[in-house]
């Protein structure tokens, strides 16, 4: 599986960005994605998480009510919508795919810069 991070950027306090993680290779075997952020001077943290049928979502209580999580299995790609962004929220974001098989993987990451 290799997982593609895009949709970062730089942006104002307040706004929003959309991030998207497309997959590929043995995509059909991903069961729960997430995505995660590394702040500077800070360890990584889950944002958000997803199941395989987007039934069920999990959100870190700094995010809850400003970023939605989602995903289309048809086009083998999750989502993090952010709004409202603060400066706090800067950090690099990675999404992670955890196959039916409990293998995990990464990509490599995309900067999310919230300006005041």
């Amino acid at each position: 599986v290799q997982l593609v991070e895009s949709g970062g950027g730089l942006v104002q306090a307040g706004g929003s960005l959309r991030l998207s993680c497309a997959a590929s290779g043995s995509s059909s075997s991903i069961n729960l994605m997430g995505w995660y952020r590394q702040r500077p001077g800070k360890q990584r943290e889950l944002v958000a998480s997803i199941t395989r049928g987007g039934s069920r979502t999990n959100y870190a209580d700094s995010v809850k009510g400003r970023f939605t999580i989602s995903r289309d299995n048809a086009k083998n790609t999750m989502y993090l919508q952010m709004n409202s962004l603060k400066p706090e929220d800067t950090a690099v974001y990675y999404c992670k795919a955890v196959t039916l098989f409990s293998t995990s993987y990464w990509g490599q990451g995309t900067q999310v810069t919230v300006s005041s």
